[in-house]
């Protein structure tokens, strides 16, 4: 039976605000983003984290992104970066660049996996955007899709990919368009500039 916190018609007609108070409940919501239809939860929650990498059968180690809407939103996950590192995020910002920035010691575990970096994007989707803007910080963002398994390219693909009935509940299944890209976004090391995904 679902409690009053969780959504119990969870479809792509899903608006913003419950949205966002399924976020702030600790729930895993699905979301279009620039290329795929993505998994978004608090990057401080340890329980939709762990709820998250449950349902994505992902290696803990790797990590995930962390999404924002403004490099303002990403403050405390910048500070002490030397100034000269922050010229290629303020050139590439907002767009499908995802950095590896040195961990300040701001990211939790289960964001940074066992990597010294944390994967920090901008993002140029409006509809993310306007979620980390309600929200009030930045989110995970990772594909919609268990492990080596293709990303969902539509709410039916993801309720096809997350079934309720096996256990996997989604706090919501927010309304909108892919942003057009045909690639997740491209990964780069932000000390060495070197690229990890094109």
């Amino acid at each position: 039976m679902p409690t009053a916190d969780r959504n119990p018609f969870p479809d792509e007609n899903t608006t913003l605000e419950h949205a966002v108070h399924a976020l702030r409940g600790g729930q895993v919501i699905a979301c279009p983003t620039e290329a795929v239809w993505g998994l978004s939860c608090d990057p401080h929650n340890e329980t939709a984290l762990t709820q998250l990498m449950r349902m994505k059968a992902r290696d803990p180690a790797k990590g995930v992104i962390v999404v924002a809407a403004s490099i303002v939103q990403l403050e405390s996950w910048l500070k002490d970066l030397p100034y000269a590192l922050y010229a290629p995020l303020l050139t590439s910002w907002p767009g499908p660049v995802t950095w590896l920035v040195p961990d300040n010691g701001m990211a939790p575990a289960l964001v940074r996996g066992d990597h010294a970096c944390v994967a920090l994007r901008v993002t140029d989707h409006p509809g993310m955007q306007a979620l980390c803007k309600t929200f009030g910080g930045p989110l995970v963002s990772t594909s919609a899709n268990r492990a080596g398994e293709p990303p969902a390219m539509s709410a039916a693909e993801v309720r096809a990919a997350f079934d309720t009935a096996s256990g996997d509940e989604l706090g919501a299944v927010l309304a909108g368009e892919l942003g057009g890209h045909t690639r997740p976004s491209q990964i780069r090391d932000l000390a060495s500039g070197r690229v990890l995904r094109a």
